[in-house]
């Protein structure tokens, strides 16, 4: 039966699932391969299903592995959490915290993060940038603690605080014939060509909301994976792009690129520190999420800003 399965054969098989490899968890683990096969089998001698499946010389999971890997994952954390309960009670201030947080926020997460470990330097981080999808999927699995994200996911339960104001503009290059303009309406850029980032993506989701409450349709889009293509793409005059205005201030203090005064704009939305709803915050992730509530607008902000040449852009 499941509940005779040792910690050892959940933690070799998280690995195994993690990793999609037995030579790669067998080196995580410091074990041999053979040794993490064994685990595995043994693992799924309890179980009485198949946990992976070879398919030419790449590992899969079935639905059971793909299942007992999750609860594996959530057993590993509340051992973790446990013990850093535990090391609270007595004094410690120490512990780990797994922090993700949406590519947007990549600007400014590595200052706060910084300032925050420079307050608690016993604490282990562990940060993971990824587009929305993959951090709404690591919430789900329990794979980390926090996250960074521009608005709570719908799909699943959490809880969420907002820490910081958030304006989204739409950037162009200096030498676009709206740059010299006073005001520009949201209508005039239905020609115009949009660098956009995938589906998904919060940035791209706060556009579509903006034209479509003004009934404007774009009818040009290039789609792009990263924010730092779409400004490149935007600098070299291949169009326009809506995005974050804390993703650009290197480059309108140095010239490279401009805000289009745009009515309506900047956007003025929130970044929000969420956790599943049923997660009890460690004090090390609690201590997280009240440092952002106290500091964290203000340490975006000092993140945020330019060197010398910086071009006042009317948001804070």
């Amino acid at each position: 039966m499941l509940k005779n399965a040792t910690l050892r054969q959940l933690r070799v098989f998280e690995a195994v699932a993690r990793l999609l490899s037995f030579s790669k968890a067998a080196d995580e683990l410091h074990l041999t391969q053979p040794a993490v096969s064994m685990q595995v089998k043994s693992l799924e001698d309890l179980v009485g299903l198949p946990l992976t499946e070879i398919v030419g010389k790449k590992v899969f999971l079935t639905q059971a592995g793909a299942e007992l890997a999750r609860h594996a994952r959530l057993v590993d954390m509340q051992l973790v959490s446990a013990g850093e309960a535990i090391e609270a009670l007595r004094g410690v201030r120490a512990g780990r915290i797994a922090i993700g947080v949406v590519s947007t926020a990549k600007y400014f997460a590595p200052r706060m993060l910084a300032q925050f470990r420079s307050r608690h330097p016993e604490i282990e981080i562990r940060l993971g940038v990824h587009n929305r999808e993959t951090i709404v999927e690591q919430l789900t699995d329990n794979r980390i603690d926090v996250a960074i994200m521009g608005r709570a996911p719908a799909e699943i339960a959490t809880r969420d605080m907002i820490f910081a104001d958030h304006p989204l503009v739409i950037i162009a290059s200096p030498n676009h014939p709206l740059a010299k303009r006073k005001q520009v309406e949201p209508d005039e850029l239905a020609q115009e060509t949009f660098m956009i980032r995938e589906g998904g993506s919060g940035t791209r989701a706060a556009m579509e909301s903006f034209f479509l409450e003004r009934s404007v349709r774009i009818e040009h889009t290039m789609e792009m994976t990263s924010n730092e293509t779409i400004k490149q793409a935007v600098v070299a005059g291949l169009g326009v792009a809506f995005i974050s205005g804390h993703t650009v201030g290197l480059e309108l203090a140095a010239g490279l690129l401009t805000i289009l005064p745009v009515r309506g704009l900047p956007a003025r939305r929130h970044w929000h520190a969420v956790h599943l709803e049923t997660k009890e915050l460690s004090p090390v992730a609690q201590a997280f999420c009240d440092f952002l509530k106290a500091e964290g607008a203000a340490q975006i902000e000092q993140a945020m800003r330019p060197p010398s040449g910086w071009i006042d852009t009317g948001f804070k």
